[in-house]
């Protein structure tokens, strides 16, 4: 990184999660798809690290394949999601309970299979004060990550795979505009064009 992100009161009272406990149906059966080499390192490694480059109140990865322990950065605190198949909606619950448990102020969310969402994403939606959800977006379009107030915890859902989406529309929403790209890697295909991509600009940020 050339640049520093300096450490805010926002900054302190929020905490960062990667969501990683996907079971990457969509990607093949043979290939666990977080561990996967882009550039050089595993995928889930751009995430870990771009959110790692943030101070915050606290750092959570949400797991369920024990594969990942040994590449967290020494920042994270890993939480493991005994029933992934209720959905990302229950990874998210477990970092709620994590961050209501510190009594911190707001969670920012984002996705373990976006290469391509930079640190200043996360720390541009995580300094973002509001009452709701902070939403980052890429060319006018939404993405990852998210950043929710605890005010509204309360409105999530524990099940499912919808996460903070199902509660934009009943809050007060900001919307952020952020560097990067939030292309994820759910199939081949996807990887392919990571691969494909230019990521020299986004691993400078």
């Amino acid at each position: 990184m050339s640049w520093a992100i300096p450490r805010t009161e926002e900054l302190a009272s929020t905490a960062l999660v990667v969501l990683a406990a996907g079971f990457g149906s969509r990607f093949d059966g043979q290939t666990y798809k977080l561990l996967v080499d882009v550039g050089g390192r595993p995928l889930v490694s751009w995430a870990l690290e771009a959110a790692a480059a943030v101070p915050a109140g606290a750092h959570f990865v949400v797991t369920q394949d024990e594969r990942l322990a040994g590449i967290l950065p020494t920042c994270f605190e890993e939480l493991h999601n005994p029933s992934p198949r209720d959905g990302l909606a229950s990874s998210l619950a477990l970092a709620i309970d994590a961050v209501q448990d510190l009594g911190l102020s707001a969670v920012t969310v984002g996705l373990a299979d976006q290469p391509f969402v930079p640190a200043q994403a996360w720390y541009l939606v995580s300094s973002v004060v509001t009452t709701g959800v902070a939403v980052a977006t890429y060319a006018g379009q939404r993405g990852n990550p998210v950043k929710i107030a605890s005010s509204v915890f309360g409105l999530l859902e524990r099940q499912g795979d919808v996460g903070a989406r199902g509660i934009f529309d009943r809050v007060n929403l900001v919307e952020v505009p952020c560097p990067g790209d939030p292309l994820d890697v759910d199939t081949r295909s996807d990887l392919a064009r990571v691969r494909a991509k230019e990521r020299k600009c986004y691993a400078d940020c």
